[in-house]
C-alpha cells in the first residue's frame, strides 16, 4: 500500500488553535507523516504488499513491547491537540490507539492485527483532515463514539449479568435435593 496522502490543500492551522504558540510549528505535517511511516509502514515484507512499521516489530517483545509501541504512538494524538484539534477527533485517536494496545496484547494473533490496523496512519489522516477543514464533524465521528460508548457497555454488562445469573442460580439451588 502506498502511504497515505492528503487530499486537497492542507493550512496550518490559524494562531489561535495553537496551544502552545510558536512549539506547534515544531510538529509540522511533514514530522507527522514521517513518524507515521516509520511507525506504520516503514518496511515491507518481502513478496507481499504487507507494510509494517517499528510499532509491529516492538509489539513482539512480550509485556514490555505493546506499552512502547503504545507510548510512542501517543506523540501524534499529543501533536494533534497542541495544534488544537477538537476533542472529539482526539478521543478517535484516543481509541484507535486504545483498540491496538489492547488487541496488541493477545500472543501473536495481536501482532498481526496490529500490522493491518495501523492506528499510527489512522490517526494522521484524521489530524491531516481536521486542518483541511477544521471544525468540521461527520455523522462518522459521533457514530464512531456512539458505537465505541455501545461496546463499553456491552463489555461491562455481559459480566455483571452473569453475575446476577449466577446469584440467582446459588439462591435457588437446594443442596439437599
Amino acid at each position: 500500500m502506498s502511504p497515505y496522502t492528503p487530499q486537497g490543500i492542507i493550512e496550518p492551522p490559524l494562531p489561535h488553535n495553537d496551544r502552545w504558540g510558536r512549539a506547534g510549528s515544531l510538529i509540522g505535517n511533514e514530522r507527522l507523516h514521517q513518524l507515521e511511516i516509520l511507525l506504520d509502514e516503514a518496511f515491507t515484507i518481502p513478496g507481499t504488499r504487507i507494510r509494517f512499521g517499528i510499532d509491529g516489530i516492538i509489539g513482539l517483545i512480550p509485556g514490555l513491547g505493546d506499552i512502547l509501541a503504545g507510548i510512542l504512538s501517543l506523540f501524534i494524538p499529543l501533536a494533534a491537540w497542541v495544534r488544537g484539534v477538537p476533542y472529539i477527533t482526539l478521543a478517535r485517536m484516543l481509541t484507535n490507539i486504545s483498540i491496538g494496545l489492547i488487541i496488541g496484547t493477545i500472543p501473536i494473533l495481536g501482532d498481526a492485527f496490529d500490522i493491518f490496523w495501523k492506528a499510527n496512519r489512522r490517526n494522521y489522516r484524521l489530524l491531516t483532515l481536521h486542518i483541511a477543514q477544521p471544525h468540521r464533524h461527520t455523522w462518522r465521528d459521533w457514530a464512531f463514539l456512539l458505537l465505541l460508548g455501545l461496546a463499553i457497555t456491552v463489555i461491562f454488562a455481559i459480566p455483571l449479568a452473569f453475575l446476577a445469573w449466577l446469584l440467582v442460580k446459588l439462591a435457588a439451588w437446594n443442596p439437599a435435593r
